[in-house]
């Protein structure tokens, strides 16, 4: 079905995004089972046992407190790790010359790819809450917040799993990125704790780290509460997206990482 926006491209489009939905989908126990492992403990160690312990934050139960950042967890990172790993597979395997020959205007090949991702983190964040209904009552107080941050935080971290694959030159470059840089910003983003837990120094640090907006705009849409101003947070969001895509289409333009 054509679409305005993507016009004659629409094919194209649809195929890549066909694509990347049957390969993650095809690999579910790699893909999707992973991370609903991983939540329930999570919910289990942190929510039930640990939270009985901790009480209240924010006069919210620990495990309602930690719950939306542990969806957006799961929402960014497989959001990042489709992208990367596809992208960074179709290079290695050559298939990428196939859509740099086709009639295929670079926006369509990075608008495939990052819905892939998308679908695949929104996915994700969905059987993550699903879970949740195990161990809590998922609520969510503003649902048009919720669901705008849900989709854009998939947005961004699909095109950062772009970015990463275009320059990766092994498997170990899509590695280094996640292990090394996005998990340390995941768990030092508020997934856990209330940046007014800790000292002014800190604090202030803490206001660096783009997801730390995310997870407390994410939060907000579920809780009504956020340790940052909502509007900061979405201006943040929607900055790093644009400036992303921009990067994104000026890579693929000058073809680093593909062309010879």
């Amino acid at each position: 079905m054509n679409t305005p926006l993507l016009g004659r491209y629409s094919v194209a489009f649809q195929t890549i995004v066909y694509k990347e939905v049957r390969r993650f989908t095809r690999i579910w126990m790699q893909t999707l089972l992973p991370p609903m492992i991983t939540t329930s403990l999570y919910f289990l160690i942190f929510g039930t046992l640990i939270g009985a312990r901790v009480g209240e934050v924010e006069g919210q139960p620990f495990i309602d407190y930690i719950l939306p950042g542990i969806i957006l967890m799961g929402v960014i990172s497989n959001s990042y790790g489709n992208v990367v790993s596809s992208f960074y597979g179709t290079k290695f395997q050559r298939n990428i010359e196939e859509l740099l020959i086709a009639p295929v205007p670079n926006w369509v090949i990075l608008a495939g790819y990052v819905c892939g991702g998308v679908m695949r983190g929104l996915l994700v964040g969905l059987l993550v809450s699903l879970i949740a209904n195990f161990f809590t009552t998922v609520q969510v107080e503003h649902w048009l917040v919720t669901l705008t941050v849900f989709v854009l935080t998939a947005v961004l971290f699909s095109l950062a799993g772009f970015i990463n694959a275009v320059y990766a030159e092994s498997f170990d470059d899509i590695s280094i990125i996640p292990t090394f840089v996005l998990t340390p910003m995941i768990y030092l983003g508020g997934v856990f704790y209330s940046i007014d837990m800790l000292p002014s120094i800190w604090q202030t640090i803490s206001l660096g780290n783009p997801i730390l907006y995310m997870v407390s705009a994410f939060r907000y849409g579920m809780l009504g509460v956020s340790d940052v101003n909502l509007l900061v947070s979405f201006a943040i969001i929607v900055g790093f997206i644009i400036v992303l895509s921009g990067f994104a289409i000026h890579l693929l333009n000058k073809g680093v990482g593909i062309k010879a």
